[in-house]
């Protein structure tokens, strides 16, 4: 039995999903980086996705759907700010533990490419969101939080609620809430079926070959 690898988001749930994946990217000089590392994780996650909206509406190449660019902008702007291993070490389960080195980076790899690809498509959908916080509540001794905002645009809003732990370097998401769907929980039961099956090297497999289809069929897609 064939085992799904993307969350079964509906449409509306994907493009927001885009969102979430690209809401801590932006054009932020080093100087506002540094600042946006020591804000109160609430003002990061403001300031910061407010940031990647303005971007993605005046990038025409992000708009149409240019996958190298939005995956350079992630490498560039979002990694810095996400415990990325963390996020697909809580995906992959217990067996993450058994994993040697090189399939942990390899699984943390094939991850992210599939994010991006199964979400840049949406992109083009961002048109006049802003970024509104809910109420945020925590102690100042608080190492894990969560960041509750909606997404307001045409139609209703749309919760967009982030979890992050608190770090040397500063705050760092390790998960996203999209409409009450967290996205490390949904892959994380296809990804156990997914090992169960075939192991980790299969599971690795599986996502490099998705990745693959998906970049082969890009330009196609853009035609």
């Amino acid at each position: 039995m064939s085992v799904t690898l993307s969350p079964a988001f509906t449409t509306r749930r994907v493009a927001l999903a885009a969102v979430a994946a690209l809401a801590l990217a932006g054009p932020l000089a080093s100087t506002v980086a540094r600042a946006a590392d020591a804000a109160a994780p609430d003002q990061l996650i403001k300031q910061v996705s407010t940031e990647v909206i303005d971007t993605v509406k005046a990038d025409k190449a992000i708009q149409a759907g240019d996958v190298s660019r939005i995956i350079a902008l992630v490498d560039t702007k979002v990694m810095p700010h996400v415990n990325f291993q963390r996020m697909t070490a809580s995906a992959v389960g217990r067996h993450w533990r058994t994993a040697t080195p090189d399939q942990q980076q390899k699984l943390q790899n094939e991850f992210k490419v599939l994010l991006v690809r199964t979400y840049s498509g949406a992109l083009t959908q961002v048109k006049d969101q802003t970024v509104q916080l809910k109420p945020f509540r925590a102690a100042p001794t608080d190492t894990e939080v969560v960041v509750r905002t909606e997404v307001k645009g045409k139609g209703e809003p749309i919760q967009l609620d982030y979890r992050l732990e608190k770090a040397d370097a500063g705050w760092k998401i390790y998960d996203v809430n999209v409409m009450g769907v967290w996205l490390v929980e949904q892959y994380k039961t296809s990804f156990a079926q997914e090992i169960g099956a075939v192991g980790v090297d299969g599971l690795i497999g599986k996502l490099a070959e998705k990745n693959k289809a998906a970049a082969a069929a890009a330009p196609a897609a853009k035609g």
